[in-house]
């Protein structure tokens, strides 16, 4: 059984202000041992068992010192600082304070007050909630059949392996007897693509589109190898870029969808916070009255139809020559989908095309959706990882496609205020690779310090996911409840106007100037049999049927944070493993939002100031 939180310890920055770019540590009832792995900057001089601290219900703790060097406790009574020389004890007391390594590394002790037993139990089931969320994703590990229901979160380098958990790497995205790929992207570091996927060296046909400029266009031309044909879409608009992230896989069996959020670089696929989602769809059925069309059929026809590739002949076993171009991709039954796509292509967008693209698209559809009472006016969260220039008209313009949507009783759920969850200055600094980690989060001064913006910030904090220092490159947008999400998109649009559109001419014209794409997760009907169709398995598992009464045959699923305290076995939940805090914490007066282009000479985790 394990033992109760009795205290915790709050790191504190050289002021002695709480500093909230790093967790708090958990004490228990017994010995714990502090070291090198609870702090966020690198100091080799803390051993990694450092001090043990023993606490006790009683509200009292002792501290030994482990480690070659000395710590300072500082007295919260009389404030006089006592050095602990190592293998030393001393008894400490609430909200006395810890130098590890004096001078360098600040904690305050806090003790958990324990009245009475039924106050010690409080605290004690209050921790262990507390212990659940900070390890969710240990706990995140979805059924296969609900794997197209949810996405997963790409695995990070330097994480503990349980923060890895379901987590994904390219080769376990590209994988199989495939005849062609079609990989949709901004950036495509083709060296890095060869090395971390070389099963890419063997397939038949790949397809690169591309928002490349022209100097990296013929380097990857001259490197890359000889069946790769290269497409860069057109872009009708200035200060546009084809900035969707996708991978097409063609199978014998079928075809493999996939939409992420990953440059085809190193960086975004081993250091950063990501998420990608992926669905396998069967041939169409030849001998049978073809299925009727559905939302995602046709939402990815139309986003594949404008990208114009130069089609090319691709032999298929027991299909012979296909033709493989946007139409081809109607060959597939998408009727098992679990998600909408949400595209944007750059034009000035009119008439039926008004609706079909960017923030309009996804206005178009949570009108159609019927949501639960308890989204009424609840919040929203912006999540990305660019800011665009912005005014306070189209955030508000913005604000109202995100808002749509129905209760049962037609009852408008109505505007929602947002919170904008973006990386500070000490996040940046603290991450897994420094100030580096801006250059991804490329935001200008003049974007980011605009006065109307600051109500609008909130901490990425991302504890439960072991996220905190692997910054975002992730694009998440919500609307939510406590841990319950009314629905959840999962994309390659920052916030702008550029990526999301902007209503013209008396809001008769969407102007949008970027490709874009992304995956739009809704409460749907719960299917209750099937078969969980796979490209890459020869025999598909098969759900089991349910015998259902007509009053549940419409039962919807909820969508939920893998932080839901609840039966996430039941077949109605899906939990989507949201890497950030919800509900998202505000900065405090002392946050500072990042933005690339300033400077800063608070060396970080490398000793590098910025810039370089």
């Amino acid at each position: 059984m394990a033992h109760s939180q009795v205290a915790y310890l709050i790191p504190l920055k050289a002021d002695l202000k709480e500093d909230n770019s790093s967790p708090r540590i958990t004490l228990y009832e017994g010995p714990n041992i502090i070291g090198r792995g609870n702090v966020s900057i690198v100091d080799k001089r803390l051993s990694r068992k450092h001090i043990t601290i023993i606490a006790s219900t009683s509200g009292s703790a002792w501290l030994s010192v482990e480690g070659t060097n000395p710590v300072v406790i500082r007295s919260s009574g009389d404030g006089e600082r006592k050095k602990v020389k190592p293998r030393e004890e001393v008894l400490v007391s609430n909200d006395d304070l810890i130098e590890l390594i004096p001078g360098h590394h600040f904690f305050k002790l806090v003790l958990l007050p324990i009245e009475n037993k039924g106050s010690y139990e409080r605290v004690a089931k209050k921790a262990k909630k507390a212990e659940d969320d900070v390890e969710a994703i240990r706990r995140f590990c979805p059924p296969n059949e609900k794997l197209s229901s949810t996405f997963r979160l790409l695995s990070v380098n330097g994480l503990p392996d349980w923060a890895n958990t379901s987590c994904v790497s390219i080769n376990d995205v590209i994988e199989g007897d495939i005849v062609a790929v079609i990989l949709s992207n901004y950036m495509v570091d083709v060296d890095w693509l060869m090395s971390a996927c070389p099963k890419l060296a063997n397939i038949p046909h790949v397809m690169v589109i591309h928002g490349e400029g022209d100097g990296r266009q013929e380097y990857i031309q001259r490197k890359k190898p000889a069946n790769w044909i290269l497409h860069k879409p057109r872009l009708p608009i200035s200060f546009g870029t084809h900035h969707s992230k996708a991978i097409f896989l063609v199978y014998p069996r079928g075809v493999r969808v996939v939409v992420h959020t990953a440059n085809l670089i190193h960086v975004d696929w081993n250091n950063k916070s990501q998420g990608l989602w992926m669905q396998d769809f069967p041939w169409k059925d030849d001998d049978k009255d073809p299925p009727k069309g559905c939302g995602f059929e046709g939402d990815l026809i139309d986003y594949l139809t404008v990208l114009k590739w130069p089609e090319f002949t691709a032999n298929l076993p027991g299909r012979g020559n296909v033709k493989i171009n946007a139409a081809f991709f109607k060959k597939f039954d998408y009727s098992d989908a679990m998600v909408r796509l949400i595209a944007s292509v750059p034009g000035y967008h009119t008439g039926l095309n008004l609706k079909k693209w960017g923030h309009m698209k996804l206005r178009t559809i949570l009108q159609e959706c019927i949501f639960d009472r308890e989204f009424c006016r609840s919040p929203l969260v912006y999540q990305f990882s660019s800011l665009g220039s912005l005014d306070e008209k189209w955030l508000a313009e913005f604000g109202n496609s995100l808002s749509s949507g129905i209760t049962e009783d037609k009852t408008p759920l109505g505007p929602g205020d947002p919170l904008i969850i973006w990386p500070t200055v000490e996040d940046v600094r603290c991450s897994l690779e420094g100030y580096a980690a801006g250059n991804a989060i490329p935001s200008p001064l003049k974007n980011v310090e605009k006065p109307f913006l600051k109500k609008y910030w909130a901490r990425w904090k991302a504890d439960h996911s072991a996220r905190g220092r692997a910054m975002p490159h992730i694009k998440t947008f919500t609307r939510y409840n406590d841990q319950k999400l009314a629905w959840f998109l999962l994309t390659s649009s920052n916030l702008s106007k550029a990526a999301w559109g902007a209503l013209q001419k008396n809001n008769s014209q969407l102007m949008i100037r970027s490709y874009e794409l992304g995956v739009l997760f809704l409460p749907s009907p719960i299917k209750t049999q099937g078969c969980i169709f796979s490209c890459t398995e020869s025999n598909p598992s098969t759900m089991k049927a349910k015998q259902e009464r007509k009053d549940e045959a419409e039962k919807r699923s909820k969508l939920v944070t893998m932080t839901w305290q609840g039966d996430r076995d039941s077949p109605k939940i899906i939990s989507l493993p949201i890497p950030y805090e919800l509900p998202p914490k505000p900065y405090s007066a002392e946050d500072v939002p990042w933005s690339w282009d300033r400077g800063y000479s608070k060396k970080d985790v490398y000793g590098q100031v910025w810039p370089r």
